[in-house]
């Protein structure tokens, strides 16, 4: 594998104007909020002692349905989210105290090649772009900045919200995997808590999560000195662009359409002019929770959303994945530890493309204890949140508590369990099928058989399932070789960089259930 070689910024030494920032940090995160009046502290706890026991750790038993075997196990951080490169076997995954990258040459045994000691959170949908240029490829991942986020690398842009920060943008270089290095940033004028390349292989333009009724859309042109676009330079300040569901995540699907997940359900847009993005249908009363008919389709937000074989749709078909016209949604509600009301994975129809108001319906749902594959947690959080779909018709899906959850979806109308993989001790965010390279590092497309999941307590584990029609040609590692170590030993990071990521657990899942501000 070969990479262009970028010479790496070295952390400057901590001026007092540093120490400031991370002494102001750490007072806002101590500060008693509604963020941390649930117990997250505890919880944290509760789990650190849980690995920690007695002489080598306690070991937490996997408990998972026969078509999923365990390959390995990779403790160092408390996971948020990750992405993999398209032009390079990358994975490049965010946690509360730093972006890590892993070499997945081998994906069975993802290798740690490089670190950026960074606190920040939230950050819970890590996204990759990449950018080709008379030099080479130039690849990168984005840090949306919610609350918080502070660097050795880049110590005099300490940036606390409320408390003077704004939201912000953070590009982070990782062409040189070993030497990852913070290279341009950008304020927003709306949410970040998510920010998504419209064109993930030519990252130019980038969308934020969103406020009220309005995202931002910010200009990597320069990848050093990203900036927010104004839409309307007749007006005073920097205007953002419209959406009426604003607040959570953006989703570009192969035919040229953005789904904009949030508060309000789900709306569609045509972004092939990414500088002019048209809504063009939404989820109606339905995905607003407002239709008796369809209780329970939104009791907090609209998380994330895939459309399989976009390219193949057709006005008015039949709902179907190869017909390309199934929306498949993340409905959240953290908050809620009742495991049949917690937050559901779906299926909507998209109907029509035209400008037809509302024109995408539900199809199917499912809670965590609708799957009924395991002994549910208790007391815990077991909504559904990220997925990602494999071209066999099965999503692998974070549930928090629940673990990694597969599903069927090949009839959309009937989505079913299909497996599942959680241990006693955990916290899933992030599932993602691991794709496919070739000889020459690129991403061909394809998906293999296994899964990454990014767990908060963990940090990430590896699996292999057998798919349908397809035999799993990996071979799982005895538990007892992965299950050593306890928690993620943070060795080599800066001490008052990991205080701060500890600290920030206190806020951990705690966003007030309005929409962010």
């Amino acid at each position: 594998m070969t990479h262009l070689s970028r010479r790496p910024r070295h952390p400057r030494p901590l001026t007092s104007v540093a120490l400031v920032g991370l002494a102001v940090l750490a007072l806002v995160l101590c500060v008693p909020t509604s963020a941390s009046a649930h117990g997250d502290r505890q919880r944290a706890e509760r789990f650190r002692d849980a690995y920690a026991g007695d002489a080598g750790g306690l070991r937490v038993p996997l408990v998972a349905s026969s078509n999923v075997s365990l390959l390995s196990s990779n403790p160092g951080s408390a996971g948020i989210s990750g992405c993999f490169l398209r032009s390079a076997p990358l994975f490049v995954m965010s946690a509360l105290d730093s972006v890590k990258v892993y070499d997945v040459s081998d994906p069975r045994r993802p290798a740690l090649t490089g670190t950026l000691p960074s606190a920040q959170f939230e950050n819970e949908a890590m996204n990759c772009g990449e950018r080709k240029g008379r030099d080479g490829t130039r690849r990168f991942a984005l840090i949306g900045v919610d609350l918080y986020q502070a660097s050795p690398d880049d110590i005099e842009h300490v940036n606390v919200r409320p408390a003077g920060g704004s939201y912000e943008l953070v590009v982070v270089d990782v062409t040189d995997p070993a030497h990852p290095v913070i290279a341009g940033r950008a304020p927003g004028t709306t949410s970040t808590h998510t920010v998504t390349c419209v064109d993930g292989t030519d990252c130019r333009y980038v969308y934020s999560a969103g406020t009220g009724e309005s995202f931002s859309v910010f200009d990597l042109t320069d990848l050093d000195h990203p900036v927010e676009v104004d839409s309307d330079p007749a007006k005073d300040g920097t205007q953002p662009f419209a959406s009426p569901t604003a607040g959570h995540k953006w989703n570009f699907d192969a035919a040229g359409y953005g789904t904009h997940t949030g508060f309000a359900g789900s709306s569609m847009f045509d972004v092939r002019d990414p500088l002019h993005p048209r809504l063009v249908t939404t989820t109606g009363a339905a995905g607003r929770g407002e239709d008796p008919a369809y209780p329970g389709w939104n009791d907090f937000i609209h998380h994330n959303s895939f459309r399989p074989n976009a390219r193949a749709f057709a006005p008015d078909a039949p709902p179907s994945l190869a017909n390309g016209n199934v929306l498949l949604v993340t409905e959240e509600d953290y908050e809620q530890t009742d495991c049949s009301q917690a937050g559901s994975f779906q299926t909507w129809w998209v109907k029509r493309l035209d400008g037809t108001p509302d024109a995408i319906v539900p199809l199917d749902k499912v809670e965590l204890a609708d799957l009924g594959t395991f002994p549910l947690p208790e007391g815990a959080f077991c909504s559904a949140h990220w997925f990602s779909f494999h071209p066999s018709g099965i999503v692998a899906a974070g549930f928090y508590g629940g673990g990694t959850q597969l599903l069927d979806v090949r009839d959309p109308r009937h989505i079913a369990s299909y497996g599942h993989a959680t241990w006693g001790a955990s916290e899933v965010w992030d599932s993602y099928w691991v794709p496919v390279y070739g000889k020459n590092g690129q991403d061909t497309g394809k998906k293999t058989n296994l899964v990454y999941s990014v767990d908060l307590v963990r940090g990430l584990d590896v699996y292999a399932v057998d798919l349908p029609g397809s035999p799993t040609t990996t071979n799982p590692v005895p538990l007892t070789s992965v299950l050593d170590g306890g928690l993620a030993s943070r060795a080599g990071l800066p001490g008052g960089l990991v205080l701060t990521a500890c600290l920030g657990a206190v806020l951990l899942r705690r966003r007030a259930r309005t929409p962010l501000a």
